[in-house]
């Protein structure tokens, strides 16, 4: 029989949709408890597994012209990414065989007979750029670019003689350049001085221009047209209060579809470019509130694929009809037998900060909260710059069925809500993060159904860090803090986290050459004395972008003090519990210890 917490973890989701030429759709489902690539000919039938491993796979791309696909798997979580092809007649064939490289894909040329992707081959720290034939199998890509930095394809031109390459400086600042891949020249096209975002980019339909997301010369993303000879931008979509953070465009109809982020939920809207910067809006897509996104045409641009998921809707993948807006669910991800009305909603709320700062949180309370008595856990995401949002959670809607409060705020650093308030916790303002959820803590034990003497603090990745930093600068108000895959050393982290990451979370973090004082003081290791509360530590040991060090020193360092500490270590897990025997594992113990402990 299963327990409670078993059950909620064997709730699926399905995600990810990719169209074949015939109109097939595969999408990533974790039925099997990693995510494998699965297929569906139409709406209502059964859909086929059609790849078949314990390690989970990372995408997956059908060919423009063949009904065959491109997927990626890693291997125990660690990251490097290799590639394979899968036949129609169910084969797969190894196309990539580096396994100490990272391979990002790229994209289908547009005839379907080659494919691109950057790799991190020659050298750990810099990713080049290759193009491969679909038929090509072992070390036959050819290096078409050497580069120096975190490099990313975006996709071939019209005319497949021409890609789009990305480079990211930090999270916030990227340039885009175009390869000619007869001539190998390449050619910079974002010249700007500070930083600003470029992401999402696609080709627009004559290969003149370019399509992308920038906040240049704003504090919120917007939908700008850039033009390849003038190499100006100009904004199409353009809202100062919120983000368009995703959009795809079908470059032979012009069709387009994009987001904004409204408060965290989706706002969708589906139209078509009428000439260069004016849309012609369609019906807006009738799918359910929350979280929409990986969006992909079918081959006519008649529909599109897209997941949407919601506090009470478990991740799946919908078909919309473009002229219409109708929507229809395709998959139907198991709910594991629990009902949909037994998930709790989350309502968004706003506290007052220490500077009087408004900071945004999703706060989530059980059915029938006794009064003063009710315990909350503070879930506090990662990124740093991330954003909690309304997505299906099962361990957020056991905790609610169990009789907790989830407190999920968006502290000053998040993504989301401007440019600007993303840098409020840069370098040396990285503590005003932490004041954030001391506010918010304070803000909880004001309402009526909390218990202020049982709230708990749980984070994953950069969530571990402000779990641990909770902790540490303010021990009084927690009864019990869990992190998982956190960062507990700053230097130690920066000195052994891939070394084709460490540029990026410099530019967050501050860097080891010039900040390393300030480094280690803001580390929880260096205030582990105050923590006082039970501990649970939980990480993968073959993360590579926070390594099992972290847990390993902040678990013996709390422990010297007497306190409470329990340690749980995945050795075939990465950054992040994946797979579902692990989960249920980590999941049902940190129950456990909430129970006991709050």
């Amino acid at each position: 029989m299963l327990s409670d917490i078993e059950r909620y973890l064997n709730v699926r989701s399905a995600s990810t949709g990719s169209f074949a030429p015939s109109g097939d759709l595969a999408f990533l489902l974790d039925t099997t408890g990693t995510p494998q690539i699965w297929t569906l000919p139409e709406s209502g039938g059964w859909p086929d597994q059609r790849t078949f491993a314990d390690e989970r796979v990372t995408f997956g791309s059908f060919s423009p012209t063949r009904d065959e696909l491109i997927f990626g798997r890693d291997e125990g979580g660690n990251e490097r990414v290799q590639l394979s092809r899968l036949d129609p007649d169910g084969s797969v064939t190894p196309l990539t065989d580096r396994p100490a490289a990272k391979h990002r894909w790229g994209g289908w040329s547009h005839d379907g007979d080659r494919f691109a992707f950057t790799a991190n081959r020659r050298d750990e720290s810099v990713f080049d750029v290759y193009t491969q034939a679909r038929d090509a199998t072992g070390d036959n890509a050819e290096l078409v670019h050497e580069g120096d930095g975190w490099l990313t394809v975006a996709g071939f031109g019209p005319d497949d003689d021409r890609l789009v390459v990305s480079e990211a400086h930090s999270s916030f600042d990227q340039d885009l350049s175009v390869l000619d891949l007869d001539t190998g020249a390449l050619e910079h096209v974002t010249p700007h001085e500070d930083d600003v975002r470029f992401m999402g980019v696609e080709w627009g339909p004559d290969g003149d221009a370019l399509y992308c997301l920038t906040d240049r010369d704003s504090d919120t993303l917007s939908l700008a047209r850039l033009d390849l000879s003038s190499l100006e931008i100009e904004p199409i979509v353009d809202d100062p209060e919120w983000n368009v953070d995703r959009f795809v465009l079908d470059g032979d109809t012009g069709r387009l579809v994009y987001g904004r982020n409204v408060d965290g939920y989706t706002d969708l809207t589906v139209g078509r470019l009428t000439d260069e910067t004016t849309i012609e809006t369609f019906p807006t897509p009738d799918l359910p509130d929350g979280l929409a996104g990986a969006i992909e045409f079918d081959d006519d641009a008649e529909r599109f694929a897209i997941t949407v998921t919601g506090p009470c809707e478990n991740a799946n993948v919908h078909v919309v009809d473009i002229a219409s807006g109708e929507s229809d669910r395709w998959t139907h991800a198991s709910t594991a037998g629990l009902a949909e009305d037994r998930f709790h909603d989350s309502e968004l709320v706003q506290f007052e900060s220490f500077d009087g700062r408004e900071i945004p949180a999703f706060f989530s309370l059980p059915t029938d909260p006794a009064a003063g008595d009710t315990p909350v856990v503070v879930d506090i995401h990662g990124g740093p710059e991330s954003q909690r949002r309304p997505r299906f959670s099962p361990v957020t809607q056991y905790l609610l069925d169990q009789g907790y409060a989830v407190f999920e705020p968006n502290v000053r650093g998040s993504s989301g809500y401007g440019t600007a308030y993303t840098h409020l916790d840069d370098v040396e303002k990285r503590m005003d993060s932490v004041a954030d959820i001391e506010a918010g803590v304070e803000w909880l034990a004001e309402l009526s159904p909390v218990d202020p003497n049982r709230i708990a603090v749980m984070g994953g990745s950069y969530g571990g860090f402000m779990t641990l930093a909770a902790l540490t600068e303010y021990p009084d108000l927690f009864a019990a803090g869990v992190d998982i895959v956190g960062i507990a050393n700053f230097v130690t982290f920066l000195e052994n986290t891939g070394s084709w990451r460490r540029e990026l979370r410099e530019a967050e973090y501050g860097s080891l050459e010039e900040d390393r004082d300030l480094l280690e003081s803001i580390s929880p290791i260096h205030r582990a004395d105050r923590i006082d509360a039970p501990l649970f530590v939980l990480h993968g040991e073959n993360d590579p972008r926070v390594p099992v060090g972290e847990a390993e020193q902040i678990a013996e360092r709390v422990r010297e003090q007497g306190v409470p500490v329990e340690k749980l270590l995945f050795e075939d897990e990465g950054h992040g519990i994946s797979k579902r025997e692990n989960r249920i594992e980590a999941y049902t113990a940190i129950a456990g210890f909430l129970d006991e402990h709050v």
